[in-house]
């Protein structure tokens, strides 16, 4: 179940940088479609209706602070931070019970 949401999350994350630097490329002048936003927009939404609502309030709190509020974990290590997880998180993760967050910086983890 946890995992299902955090690979919306991951999706949800990559919609918003993809939206953010679309908006980076239109301050340039450079004229772009307005549809393909939209449409991106509406994938947006659809992905946060299917996330449990705290989880995207999590989300959103952490992205308003990092471009990446979720983040892989890689030999142990949150590649947000790059601190070194303690292992009782790493055996809560195996679970797949609850989301587990960084104790460094706070963000999302997840383990690919």
């Amino acid at each position: 179940m946890i995992k299902n949401q955090i690979e919306l999350l991951v999706a949800l994350q990559d919609l918003d940088i993809m939206l953010q630097e679309l908006d980076e490329v239109m301050k340039l002048g450079f004229d772009m479609q307005q549809e393909g936003k939209e449409k991106l927009e509406g994938g947006r939404n659809e992905l946060i209706e299917k996330i449990n609502k705290p989880l995207v309030g999590l989300y959103e709190r952490l992205r308003a602070r990092y471009k990446r509020a979720i983040v892989p974990v890689i030999d142990d290590t949150c590649s947000g931070c790059f601190m070194k997880l303690p292992t009782y998180l790493i055996t809560l993760a195996q679970r797949d019970q609850e989301v587990i967050t960084c104790e460094g910086c706070g963000r999302i983890l997840y383990w690919i």
